[in-house]
């Protein structure tokens, strides 16, 4: 946040891939609705468009009872819907009441042919269950941090109280047949929120750390694609946030201090992902045909709530959506 021809998989995976598109606005496809699937589904179908496509993405910031405003404003330009949508638990109070707003469309993209994708700008553990962005945007001490990542501390058992508040909504999902791309603690190599900027062993890590042990182990969430996150921040020593791979499926990362990443941020993500995807989970300019030639194996991008208009022209979105490396909903196609 700123303050994102073909394979056939053995899996059963088919990515349809139409003929080049126009310069004038296509019909929208007829997307073919996902049945039932579980996370491998989605890294399998990843790993088959790496170097080769990308998907493309937009972010539904608040309200939460709007959870779809902004991917009907890219098919309300390109005439076309993004392959992924992506949205947020939040924080305030108002949204908060409306979660269960983000899981039906959640599951409503996914059966229209897009992947999901879930954000947390969640209130610290010293707060309540809602809270203000200046709250997100908190502090802890060294000694509360110390805390919260000790087993069965106070803190430390306020922070899965605050998990256990959108466990139901992720259990509604994997019920579904809903792999979820989840995205926790997001951009944690910065300083704006409570999470971020600590690197190190026990630093925002540990805390990515315990938050995928507690919901992917003690909560059975096998639905999840763990998506770690960080920003391009010039500062650079992104390894030093790395919780390891064994809590993660995806290494992503936003681009917000430059437009688009530079050529040494991308073989950093992708030495730190050791073969991993790899993907840009927050974009606010569209990603431009030569970005997308020199850096291949972006998995996805997101665009950003309003960045889409903001920071881009009407005919900038057309272009990056048109793009015949850019796939969008009704290209992906789960039997």
């Amino acid at each position: 946040m700123k303050s994102a021809t073909r394979a056939l998989l053995t899996t059963g995976l088919v990515v349809a891939l139409g003929a080049t598109m126009a310069v004038a606005a296509p019909a929208a496809p007829d997307a073919e609705a996902f049945g039932a699937a579980n996370k491998a589904t989605v890294l399998n179908y990843l790993a088959s468009i790496k170097g080769q496509k990308i998907v493309s993405g937009q972010h539904n910031k608040e309200p939460a009872s709007q959870p779809n405003q902004y991917t009907q404003r890219v098919k309300d330009i390109t005439g076309v819907y993004p392959g992924l949508w992506g949205g947020d638990f939040l924080f305030n109070s108002a949204d908060v009441a409306n979660r269960q707003r983000i899981v039906d469309q959640a599951k409503t993209e996914w059966k229209n042919g897009a992947l999901v994708s879930l954000t947390w700008h969640v209130c610290p553990p010293t707060v309540g269950s809602s809270c203000s962005f200046d709250d997100v945007k908190s502090d802890l001490t060294d000694a509360q941090w110390s805390q919260l990542t000790t087993n069965g501390t106070s803190l430390n058992t306020a922070w899965k109280k605050r998990l256990d508040e959108i466990v139901p909504y992720l259990q509604q999902l994997k019920d579904a047949g809903v792999p979820a791309i989840f995205r926790p603690l997001h951009e944690m190599n910065e300083q704006w929120a409570w999470w971020g900027g600590r690197p190190g062993s026990n630093g925002s890590a540990k805390l990515y750390q315990i938050t995928h042990d507690y919901l992917a182990n003690t909560k059975g969430l096998s639905n999840l694609v763990w998506a770690w996150n960080v920003q391009d921040n010039p500062a650079g020593g992104f390894s030093s946030y790395y919780p390891g791979s064994g809590s993660v499926d995806v290494v992503t990362l936003d681009a917000w201090y430059k437009a688009f990443p530079s050529a040494s941020e991308y073989q950093s993500l992708r030495s730190i992902a050791a073969g991993k995807p790899i993907a840009l989970a927050e974009v606010g300019t569209m990603p431009t045909a030569a970005n997308l030639a020199a850096q291949p194996e972006w998995t996805w991008f997101m665009e950003w709530s309003e960045q889409l208009e903001g920071s881009n022209t009407a005919q900038a979105i057309k272009d990056t959506y048109y793009n015949p490396r850019v796939l969008h909903q009704g290209d992906l196609t789960i039997p």
